[in-house]
C-alpha cells in the first residue's frame, strides 16, 4: 500500500517535470498578430482642464482604459481599420459630470494620439 503511494507521488512529480521543461524549452503562445497603440488625452471643453477617471472603451470589444490624473489614456489593441471607441464618465461626478461620447478613429499607422474635448450636460 505505501509503495503504491510513493509511486503515484513521484509518478505527478514526473509529469509535472516534464510540462515545466517542455515549457522552459518552447516558451508560452506569442500574440503573433500585428498591434495598434492608442493614446490621447480628455479634457473638458469650457476650460481645457484634463479630466481623471474618464473611461475609454473600445465598443467591440471589453477592452478599456481609465484615464490619469493629467487626462491621459493608451492601450494596445489589434489592428483594424477602424476602431470605434466610447468615452464615458463613471466615476459618478467625482469630478465633475460630463456627457458620454463615441466616436470612430480611422488610422493611418500603427499609432494614434489624440485628443477629444468632453461637455458637461
Amino acid at each position: 500500500m505505501k509503495s503504491k503511494w510513493i509511486r503515484n507521488i513521484l509518478r505527478g512529480l514526473s509529469v509535472t517535470s516534464m510540462v515545466f521543461i517542455f515549457q522552459a524549452c518552447y516558451g508560452s503562445p506569442q500574440d503573433m498578430k500585428y498591434d495598434m497603440f492608442i493614446e490621447g488625452l480628455v479634457k473638458a471643453s469650457a476650460t481645457g482642464e484634463p479630466i481623471q477617471g474618464i473611461k475609454v472603451s473600445l465598443t467591440d470589444t471589453d477592452q478599456y482604459e481609465f484615464t490619469d490624473e493629467m487626462g491621459k489614456f493608451s492601450f494596445y489593441t489589434d489592428l483594424s481599420g477602424s476602431y470605434p471607441i466610447l468615452f464615458e464618465d463613471t466615476d459618478g461626478g467625482q469630478n465633475g459630470v460630463f456627457m458620454a461620447v463615441d466616436t470612430v478613429l480611422i488610422p493611418e499607422n500603427n499609432s494614434v494620439y489624440f485628443e477629444m474635448l468632453l461637455d458637461r450636460p
